[in-house]
């Protein structure tokens, strides 16, 4: 019986992991495309790119086709404290 949890627990492990190996994945490629289409990417963009949902990334992976700027993407940066 416990052996089979922690099969369970490793088997749920291993599948977040995956999970969110393929989210930095498409983070990078994103980013890749951001920087090559709008130059060097300011700070509020990384930090968006970095804890964005699979959700995110995907409107944002069709967006950057089409956009005219950063702004356009992800909306105004954050206001300066």
């Amino acid at each position: 019986m416990l052996s089979q949890r922690i099969e369970k627990w490793a088997k749920e492990f291993q599948a977040e992991g995956e999970r969110k190996g393929r989210l930095e994945g498409e983070a990078r490629v994103l980013e890749r495309q951001l920087t090559r289409r709008f130059g060097d990417l300011p700070a509020w963009v990384r930090e968006r790119l970095g804890s964005a949902t699979e959700a995110q990334l995907e409107t944002w992976t069709e967006a950057v086709l089409d956009a005219p700027s950063l702004s356009a993407i992800f909306g105004e940066p954050p206001a300066p404290h």
